[in-house]
C-alpha cells in the first residue's frame, strides 16, 4: 500500500505569537478551508487551549458533496512550535498531519507535513493519481490566501 507526503511552506508577516493563537484553534479551520468543502467542526471548537489528547471531530464533504464525519486527535503539541494531528475516524487510511512554525526575519516560516494513505488500497492510488493529491494541494493554496487575507502577504 503506498503513501504519500506532501510538504508545503509559507512565509507569513506575523508574530509567532499570532499565528500559534490562529492556527492551535480549532475555530479558525473554516476559514482557511474553501467552502466547496462544507467542512464545520461538530465538536471541541477551540474555546481552551490545544493539549495532546484533545479530540476535535468535524463534518467534511472532499468528493461530491457526500458529508463525511472526521476525528482528528493532538497528539504532540510544543507551543509556539508545532502541534500533530492524526485522524482517527474519517476519509483517508492514514493521515497525520504535522503543522510547524519558525520565527524567520519578518515574520514565520510555517511548514506543513501531511503523510497520507488513500482507502481502497490500488484503487485508493489511482483515485490519488487523478483526484485526492490535487485536491490537497488546491486546499493548501486556499490556505495560503485565506492566510495571506488575514496576516498580509509576505514581502519575504
Amino acid at each position: 500500500m503506498a503513501f504519500y507526503q506532501l510538504i508545503e511552506t509559507q512565509k507569513i508577516p506575523a508574530s509567532i505569537s499570532e499565528i500559534w493563537d490562529f492556527i492551535s484553534s480549532p475555530a479558525n479551520l473554516k476559514e482557511i478551508t474553501p467552502a466547496q468543502m462544507g467542512f464545520v467542526v461538530t465538536g471541541n471548537t477551540g474555546t481552551g487551549k490545544m493539549y495532546p489528547g484533545m479530540i476535535i471531530t468535524y463534518k467534511v464533504s472532499p468528493f461530491l458533496g457526500i458529508k463525511l464525519d472526521w476525528m482528528t486527535e493532538i497528539t504532540q503539541v510544543k507551543e509556539h512550535e508545532y502541534f500533530v494531528d492524526e485522524q482517527r475516524i474519517g476519509p483517508y487510511a492514514l493521515w497525520h498531519h504535522q503543522h510547524k512554525i519558525e520565527p524567520i526575519e519578518g515574520g514565520v516560516l510555517m511548514t506543513d507535513i501531511v503523510t497520507y494513505q488513500p482507502p481502497f488500497g490500488v484503487l485508493g492510488a489511482i483515485a490519488n493519481k487523478l483526484l485526492i493529491k490535487k485536491q490537497l494541494r488546491a486546499i493548501f493554496d486556499y490556505r495560503t490566501i485565506a492566510l495571506e487575507r488575514r496576516f498580509g502577504k509576505s514581502i519575504l
